[in-house]
């Protein structure tokens, strides 16, 4: 367990320095350099990620059991999951979607994770899908006090919104059907 808590704080905190330290990008940029404060923030990603899926692995061995969802709750997983990956791609495919959303990557990660935490009830579940549930609404909740970033996104297009949703569908049953089972272990069909 501690592998998967020391990825989820390593991962969320190098995600979370504008939400608790807002000018810290810009001190770091000014004084590393560009490539270089991508390259640490990146190394610091990556290792915490790698440290989540070994230490979520790992707690999957032995689980600790906090509660036990109705199987019903699977069927409503898979259908919060449904707009995930569409809101994914409209993050980066400016659009009405996006402009609904206005936060669209966030959105999608609030919906991935609460979906999973209403069947999956271990406490390598919680921890993980709830921290990262934790930490999208405080980054939604911070952004509305900073100042807003420019994004490398693709230009603004009349057909980006209906691309986000095809290639969020595609993506949805290429994982639903075959790689969630392959990539997690666990298929979300049976």
């Amino acid at each position: 367990m501690g592998e998967l808590i020391t990825g989820l704080v390593l991962f969320l905190g190098v995600h979370s320095l504008a939400i608790v330290a807002p000018g810290l990008r810009e001190r770091g940029l000014a004084r590393l350099g560009e490539g270089a404060w991508k390259g640490v923030y990146g190394l610091v990603s990556l290792l915490g990620f790698v440290l989540i899926v070994y230490g979520f692995g790992l707690a999957r061995q032995s689980p600790v059991i906090l509660y036990s969802p109705p199987a019903w709750l699977r069927h409503v997983t898979l259908l919060l999951m449904l707009p995930v990956f569409p809101l994914l791609f409209a993050a980066y495919l400016p659009g009405r979607i996006r402009t609904a959303a206005k936060h669209p990557m966030l959105a999608a990660v609030k919906l991935w994770a609460f979906a999973h935490l209403l069947s999956n009830g271990t406490l390598a579940d919680v921890l993980l899908f709830g921290g990262f549930l934790a930490w999208a609404v405080a980054d939604r909740i911070s952004l509305k006090r900073r100042p807003p970033q420019a994004l490398r996104i693709a230009p603004a297009g009349r057909w980006n919104d209906v691309l986000a949703v095809i290639l969020g569908l595609a993506v949805y049953v290429l994982f639903i059907g075959w790689a969630h089972l392959r990539l997690i272990g666990v298929s979300p069909l049976g």
